[in-house]
């Protein structure tokens, strides 16, 4: 071989004259290089060979099959692209959205979001494996094609990542078995429904009242709270409904006679009509209470490397606070995330229905002091200010409010009980009409403001206050008196507060509340339950922000944790009592109650000097360390941050709106931003040969004043034009400095 390869060189190397003009007409670059290199029969006889063994690379292909190729701009892109359009046109018809079906990008967002849930974790586009892509795709053309079928249970387009069972490998047992138990969701139910939301919301979020706040981005309970704060101050009869029994299941027809008032997309009105027919297989024990068998051993359960870890325990126990208006959330058929929607869209005829109520029945009355304007949109006066005269009667402002948190509404009347009782008739009138759903006056009690409102766990009650009222009278004498006055109260209320920590365990007794220990964290340290426990306190603080009594509340429910953590102590280091918990461990039990380290003179040293590990006292044990109450101003045009943001983008994209910016300040005599750059560019470019004889003339000093008029347009005519003061000056100038 190598001997071959010698005879090969040597040919080569002899016969490099007769090689190069050949090779040189196949390559310029060769002979470029041999124009300009002098003859040198080795250096050719070596670029000789390297051409002989030359090869192209063979650059890669790009597949067109590959599913990547389908993902032409960012998902993120798209989505907030249909936003901007459904927000610039609110109420128009949408006829073609079978298009965004067919965008593989939110498709793949699809999956991201789905796989965040799944696994615990977020996975990047570039992660996605190309089986996973090919899955996907599947999956889209099967829903474009109609093949698709919710519900399914052994035949999938895509599984989940972390889904590893072989179907076509299982026992007849475990077939029936998942055939005919209760079973979580699919993986690719998921991505349809996922996909359906992404297309649906920002149509119906820009049609939605702003008299609803469950269930939509940007509005929660808070929001309520403010709202009421702000706009229900003025009204003595409030009537509370509970429509929750809509959010349980509705006619599919209803659903879908909601859903073709503004969408006409078949593709799309066919997909959610049948995840509302399709039946959901569920045990026939599912509501039976199985006895739980007590284990010898209890072994403890090991997570899976892909499994999402379970929630903590202080935001489960803060979970078990939500109230009444807030527990239960619509699950309708197959449509899983897109339910909550579903129920808004159809539940939007009402909010619909109750603002022309509103308007109708505003009637304004001059010597009133909120609400005398005869414009019923417009408010007047404070709301939040007390009210002199409480009392209603034939001379004052009839006016009614409403809000709807979930299936609950809420609606404030200014004005006779009468009134209140005309429209409870109309509203039971039109929900069995609209929604076939029975209700009666019980199911919708008119309260007087007197008697205290409940409300997501906040009471609504008139407190009064007794303000001092200066005014000057005749001869400029100031006299002071005091007047009685109402204000609208949002406080939390103690005895659901008490209620909630009892269904929790955490207390026993109705009149006189006894902590008790909490057995769930008992094999914890006590760094960690204490952390537990501030956590949840933290969550509670936030949780009672707009209440009246939030330093009450919340020191009480500091109270209760802190009994029940030493309870928990007490019988952990078999210390007896509270008190010598307390003792041990100080009152908001900061100290190591193990082993009795906590008294122990050399454990402070060590902590002083940061040897030994510091544990977190319990939070909020006194009132004076609780925040205030926030009584931040509430604007009565209030919308969430991401509305602003997209109204104020498609404002500034109006051409409109550039040409209305431009007349006004053509009208005032302003120069704009663009327009004054611009002009000392040209004015700097025209004068720039006399700005350099004068700096020549005046390199000691700077005439500012002559250099701006030379910038903002001035020119050599204008310079020619001096005083003679000015140019004696100059010449002066000279002399000095000659």
């Amino acid at each position: 071989m190598h001997r071959r390869l010698a005879i090969f060189t040597h040919q080569v190397l002899s016969n490099s004259n007769s090689i190069l003009p050949t090779t040189t007409k196949h390559n310029s670059t060769f002979f470029l290089c041999s124009h300009f290199n002098p003859p040198c029969h080795r250096g050719n006889g070596f670029a000789s060979i390297r051409l002989l063994s030359y090869s192209p690379v063979n650059r890669r292909i790009p597949d067109p099959e590959d599913p990547s190729n389908l993902i032409k701009e960012d998902g993120v892109s798209v989505l907030s692209q249909m936003w901007i359009e459904n927000f610039r046109e609110p109420d128009r018809i949408v006829t073609n959205l079978s298009s965004y079906l067919r965008r593989f990008e939110l498709w793949v967002l699809a999956y991201q979001k789905v796989c965040a849930d799944e696994m615990g974790a977020y996975m990047p586009r570039s992660e996605i494996q190309r089986s996973a892509l090919e899955d996907l795709l599947a999956l889209r053309n099967a829903v474009l094609d109609s093949r698709f079928r919710w519900g399914a249970r052994l035949e999938f387009f895509i599984k989940s990542p972390k889904d590893k069972t072989e179907y076509e490998s299982l026992s007849k047992r475990k077939i029936k078995a998942i055939l005919t138990t209760t079973q979580p969701a699919p993986f690719q139910d998921k991505l349809v429904q996922e996909v359906l939301l992404m297309i649906l919301e920002p149509i119906y979020e820009g049609r939605f009242s702003q008299k609803s706040f469950a269930f939509r981005p940007g509005r929660n309970a808070h929001t309520v709270l403010r709202v009421i704060r702000r706009s229900f101050a003025g009204y003595l009869w409030y009537i509370k409904g509970d429509l929750s029994t809509i959010l349980d299941g509705m006619k599919v027809g209803l659903v879908i006679n909601a859903l073709i008032r503004d969408v006409r997309d078949k593709k799309i009105i066919d997909l959610v009509k049948a995840a509302l027919v399709t039946p959901v297989v569920t045990s026939k024990d599912d509501g039976v209470e199985k006895k739980k068998k007590k284990r010898k051993y209890q072994k403890k359960r090991v997570l899976a490397e892909d499994e999402p870890k379970p929630d903590p325990y202080w935001l489960e126990t803060f979970f078990g606070f939500a109230p009444e208006e807030a527990e239960k959330l619509p699950s309708w058929g197959h449509c899983g995330i897109l339910s909550p929607l579903l129920a808004n869209v159809c539940l939007d005829e009402l909010d619909r229905w109750m603002e022309g109520k509103i308007k109708d029945f505003y009637h304004p009355s001059k010597s009133d002091v909120i609400w005398n304007s005869p414009e019923g949109e417009a408010e007047h006066g404070n709301t939040s200010w007390p009210e002199f005269v409480p009392t209603s009667g034939p001379d004052k402002t009839r006016k009614m409010d409403y809000i709807r948190y979930g299936g609950h509404i809420l609606i404030g009347v200014r004005g006779p009980r009468s009134d209140a009782a005309t429209l409870r008739k109309q509203l039971i009138e039109f929900v069995d009409q609209k929604y076939m759903l029975k209700l009666d006056n019980e199911s919708l009690p008119i309260e007087h403001i007197t008697k205290g409102i409940m409300f997501l766990d906040h009471v609504l009650c008139r407190r009064v206050v007794y303000p001092t009222l200066r005014y000057t009278a005749t001869g400029g004498k100031i006299i002071s008196e005091k007047g009685v006055g109402t204000l609208l109260s949002v406080t939390a209320s103690l005895k659901q507060c008490i209620k909630q920590f009892r269904k929790l365990s955490f207390l026993k007794g109705d009149r006189d509340p006894d902590p008790q220990p909490c057995f769930r964290m008992f094999h914890a340290t006590q760094a960690h339950t204490n952390a537990q426990m501030n956590k949840f306190l933290s969550t509670m603080v936030e949780w009672y922000r707009f209440a009246d009594n939030r330093k009450k509340i919340v020191n009480f429910c500091s109270y209760i944790l802190r009994g029940s953590l030493a309870k928990l102590y007490a019988a952990k280091y078999k210390l007896r009592s509270r008190a010598k918990v307390y003792k041990i461990g100080s009152r908001n039990l900061s100290r190591p109650l193990k082993e009795k380290k906590g008294q122990s003179p050399e454990y402070h040293n060590l902590l002083r000097m940061g040897l030994a590990e510091s544990i977190d006292g319990l939070q909020y044990t006194r009132m004076s360390l609780v925040p205030e109450t926030d009584y931040s101003p509430f604007p009565s045009n209030w919308r969430p941050d991401h509305e602003k943001a997209l109204l104020e983008y498609i404002r500034l994209d109006d051409p409109k709106t550039i040409e209305e910016q431009r007349r006004c300040i053509m009208d005032q005599g302003l120069v704009s931003p663009q327009d004054y750059v611009s002009m000392l560019v040209w004015n700097y470019k025209r004068n720039a040969g006399t700005l350099d004889q004068l700096s020549l003339v005046n390199s000691g000093s700077t005439n500012i004043e002559r250099d701006k008029l030379l910038l903002l347009g001035s020119n050599e005519d204008k310079l020619e034009h001096r005083t003679k003061e000015e140019e004696e000056n100059d010449k002066q100038f000279c002399v000095s400095q000659m």
